[in-house]
């Protein structure tokens, strides 16, 4: 009979396994092949990088050669995602006979013992254990990291420099804002608050002059505000232009909703649909919007959602909810949400709960917007030459 699900390697495939637990200062390698009783344990500690991966195929190909393992036999490496990123994955995936994952370290089943025993030695065992299990099908043994291209990750730092440099401005004025009320200085900062600060409009609570220290801080303070604003300009102004044209098209198609602006279509698509989804339940548990119930014996608890995935897309996607409730109305989904809270308006804890359904919602049918073109229940598109497209 016909296995039901079918992978790379089944449970009679010969493989080497090769577990990587990754530190600052050295690697530990797990090595097993499903027919020694223990794994072959190694540590690879070159200061170089590049160097230390090296010393890992060696060791590899050395315990190849002592257990006679056949050259037709494949290698598959695991490794947790952490601060290596994937070129680690990349650099592995380009040779021949290797296969590699990355997993969710959270996913990894451990002892829940009060006190328990944790080493690189025992954490490279236990990743190799459960390398070997998952290959043989136990998929509840880790969850597998889906590895992005190098060109899907580069193209991510356009929306993230835009938001940290939006943080730096927002966090310059802020603080001179707070270095103005020390004095009793409540005057606004916007403009140029620079050039106001050179001509001495800026003034104590008495209308004497700012003290000269004060007065310096400040100045360094614009300057480093004057360079973050710039930045952000320069980066706000050819922002789309930089996607490739398949990016492009597919955030100009997410840009027909209302309640979805430039910035958030250009996140969305970078941060979340860069990738492809089976289902929804899929894009649910990507986002970490699905609920995580704890139902055993007679013990029953809500324990909210996993929140787990992107974080980033997350907050993004709740954001997005309220903009939806405001600017889709007759929407389905924002019914759904107006039946749920009537006549609780007043209970705000179960508005931030229903407004977590809605994201989860929303993000399910901007998905299918994207991919399938169908446009959300009720949704309005946006104006197009004085006429306004919508969806029965």
């Amino acid at each position: 009979m016909a296995p039901t699900r079918t992978t790379h390697f089944m449970p009679t495939d010969d493989v080497v396994a090769v577990a990587l637990e990754l530190s600052n200062g050295s690697w530990k390698l797990a090595l097993q092949d499903g027919k020694h009783q223990n794994p072959a344990i190694q540590t690879v500690s070159a200061d170089n990088p590049a160097r230390r991966l090296e010393q890992a195929l060696d060791v590899i190909a050395r315990i190849r050669d002592k257990w006679a393992i056949d050259p037709a036999v494949p290698t598959v490496v695991l490794y947790e995602a952490g601060q290596d990123g994937f070129w680690i994955h990349r650099a592995l995936s380009k040779l021949n006979g290797f296969e590699v994952y990355i997993c969710d370290p959270s996913s990894i089943p451990v002892a829940r013992h009060a006190r328990r025993a944790k080493t690189d030695r025992l954490d490279a065992i236990r990743l190799v254990e459960c390398l070997l299990a998952w290959l043989h099908g136990e998929r509840g043994r880790m969850r597998v990291i889906h590895v992005p291209t190098a060109d899907e990750e580069a193209q991510r730092h356009l929306v993230r420099d835009r938001g940290q440099m939006q943080k730096e401005v927002l966090q310059h004025q802020d603080r001179i804002r707070k270095l103005l009320r020390t004095v009793g200085c409540w005057q606004s900062i916007d403009g140029d608050i620079g050039k106001r600060l050179a001509q001495g409009q800026l003034r104590c609570h008495d209308g004497s002059a700012l003290p000269a220290q004060l007065q310096h801080r400040l100045s360094r303070e614009c300057e480093r505000l004057a360079l973050a604003e710039q930045q952000f300009a320069t980066l706000e102004k050819n922002l789309i232009e930089q996607l490739p044209p398949v990016l492009q098209e597919r955030v100009a198609h997410l840009r027909k909703l209302k309640a979805i602006g430039r910035v958030g279509a250009v996140r969305m698509v970078l941060e979340f649909f860069w990738r492809e989804f089976d289902n929804r339940r899929q894009v649910g548990a990507c986002v970490g919007l699905v609920p995580q119930p704890y139902d055993s014996g007679d013990s029953r608890v809500d324990q909210g959602i996993s929140k787990q995935g992107n974080r980033k897309v997350r907050s993004l996607s709740i954001e997005l909810a309220w903009l939806w409730l405001r600017y889709q109305p007759n929407s389905a989904i924002t019914k759904w949400y107006l039946r749920r809270v009537h006549g609780n308006e007043k209970n705000k804890r179960g508005k931030r709960i229903a407004i977590v359904a809605v994201a989860r919602r929303l993000m399910i049918a901007l998905w299918r917007f994207l991919a399938q073109g169908e446009v959300p229940q009720g949704a309005v598109l946006k104006k197009v030459k004085g006429t306004a497209l919508s969806a029965a």
